[in-house]
């Protein structure tokens, strides 16, 4: 089952998030335009508030793997069937939730924003805001179905309606926005894709994994089980929200569209550069918990945290070295010169996001094992922290003071406190971790050395020069770290993915050849 499901899931993510960024390169700056700073400010607002409602969720997407996964394992059927049933009604109870909700924030927006938007401004606001509350609703019964295709370790089915969706979305907006409609027709645009795509997962569910769904069984011993295990999943969403979400709403509140505007897009770039990791992570709950509820060693659990860790550190650093070299001449071409200030705000949280993110197998362990209450409380009580510190910094800074409350936070809790708790509670060899990447991080700085020396020799901002020190840079980095950092085990990964295809290009050739 296994493995080619991983490999090629993990080949089709990257894809997704090269074809992505592509179309996000494409499709940014032309919607920005097409938009303007404020409406654009004014999008990327609503967003960030629906972000912030679908804390609703509660944790139930993650829950529904990891259970389901579990008795997978366990090869119970039965309660795999009750449990599809269980988290279809609370999805459905969630629904209604955040109806409620979105009709209370439609109702304060005015007292909230009407300082920093305009009474036309707030008006579009709240209709946005209507229709992506009803969006995000009807998402949650459907989400069930998402992670029932995760937790049956099948990715390549939902990475490809991904590739589709990635491709389809942008194409639908601009002709939107060419017919001349507004922010406010790229939500109605973006809510129609959403739903549409929502029942590809219900399809195969029932079509190709032929689960079954039984409401007629509810353990109560089983139901009180996954709300403790949701909540303290939930307490983690909510620090994820706090840091990524409520930044470009103390910036709505305090400084306006276009503060707002600019910090989107670092946290554009944040998010791009998240992907890239949780490319790989994302697809190991189920597999972390298999192994857990077959009680695998430390030893073991430390050897796919630092294995997966390295791996998501060769593919990071690449990116990371590029923006630090390349970012501000990227930004002031992609988006303008207006947006200058997106690097640095993109580099304050983006250097200490590094570390968490070639660690987030530990995330998988934690939630597999149902430990990571700590975790979420923790983290709870600095991204509080991180909120109270933002609001003064985004008075005096604007969007960077918001990045550094982030990033100061990051360290202290994700980085410190989350190493000493899986070293000493979840007994991972953190020492051993840090050995292992030592040497990787030190041919990244020597990567964007090599990457400010390219700066030095081409400095003018073009796009074809920006392009050409891009395939340098990537070409250098390949080359480094394939001959001086990557270990036997990362050197085969390469090489079973490049052997298939470069058999099929000679197997292609020979043939033509034979025809000709």
């Amino acid at each position: 089952m296994g493995t080619s499901q991983y490999k090629i899931g993990a080949l089709l993510s990257y894809m997704t998030i090269f074809l992505g960024n592509i179309v996000g390169i494409i499709y940014t700056p032309i919607m920005l335009r097409m938009l303007g700073q404020e409406e654009y400010g004014l999008y990327s607002l609503v967003s960030s508030l629906i972000a912030t409602l679908s804390l609703v969720d509660l944790g139930f997407g993650n829950t529904t793997i990891r259970y389901v996964s579990k008795y997978r394992a366990l090869g119970d059927h039965e309660k795999q069937n009750n449990l599809n049933g269980l988290f279809i009604l609370i999805n459905t109870v969630i629904l209604f939730l955040t109806v409620i909700i979105g009709l209370i924030l439609y109702y304060f927006s005015d007292n909230w924003f009407s300082s920093a938007l305009s009474p036309s401004e707030v008006d579009k606001f709240k209709i946005m805001l209507i229709v992506l509350t009803l969006n995000l609703a009807v998402s949650f019964p459907f989400s069930v179905f998402g992670s029932i295709i995760v937790a049956y370790e099948k990715f390549i089915f939902p990475k490809v309606i991904g590739i589709i969706r990635t491709i389809l979305n942008p194409i639908i907006v601009i002709a939107v926005l060419y017919q001349g409609y507004d922010s406010l027709g790229m939500v109605i645009a973006n809510s129609l894709v959403n739903i549409l795509f929502l029942w590809t997962n219900v399809y195969y569910c029932f079509s190709k994994l032929k689960i079954r769904v039984s409401f007629r069984k509810i353990d109560n011993k089983v139901f009180k089980e996954i709300s403790i295990y949701s909540f303290f999943i939930f307490l983690g969403i909510i620090v994820d929200k706090i840091y990524w979400s409520t930044d470009q709403l103390i910036l709505g509140v305090i400084s306006g569209t276009i503060a707002v505007s600019v910090y989107s897009i670092a946290s554009q770039l944040n998010l791009y550069y998240m992907q890239f990791s949780t490319a790989i992570s994302g697809m190991f709950l189920p597999r972390i918990t298999s192994m857990v509820t077959k009680d695998a060693t430390g030893k073991e659990l430390t050897d796919i945290f630092i294995r997966i860790g390295r791996i998501q550190l060769l593919i990071l650093g690449l990116i990371i070295s590029g923006l630090i070299s390349f970012g501000k001449e990227f930004i002031v071409i992609w988006a303008g010169e207006n947006y200058i200030d997106a690097y640095y705000i993109a580099l304050i949280l983006i250097i200490p996001f590094t570390i968490p993110l070639i660690q987030n197998m530990g995330l998988n362990i934690l939630q597999a094992k149902n430990l990571h209450k700590f975790r979420s409380i923790v983290l709870l009580f600095l991204a509080v922290v991180n909120l109270l510190i933002s609001i003064p910094l985004a008075r005096m800074y604007g969007g960077i003071g918001c990045a550094l409350g982030t990033g100061i936070s990051m360290v202290v809790g994700n980085i410190i406190m989350m190493n000493v708790y899986y070293y000493k509670k979840i007994g991972l060899d953190i020492l051993l971790f840090y050995r292992r990447i030592n040497y990787l991080a030190f041919l990244i700085v020597i990567n964007i050395v090599a990457g400010f020396i390219l700066n030095s020799l081409f400095p003018d901002y073009k796009i074809f020069t920006l392009l050409i020190k891009i395939v340098i840079l990537t070409v250098f980095y390949f080359v480094l770290m394939y001959l001086l950092g990557m270990n036997r085990y990362e050197k085969e990964l390469i090489k079973s993915i490049v052997n298939p295809i470069r058999k099929k290009i000679i197997i292609s050739k020979e043939k033509s050849s034979e025809q000709y």
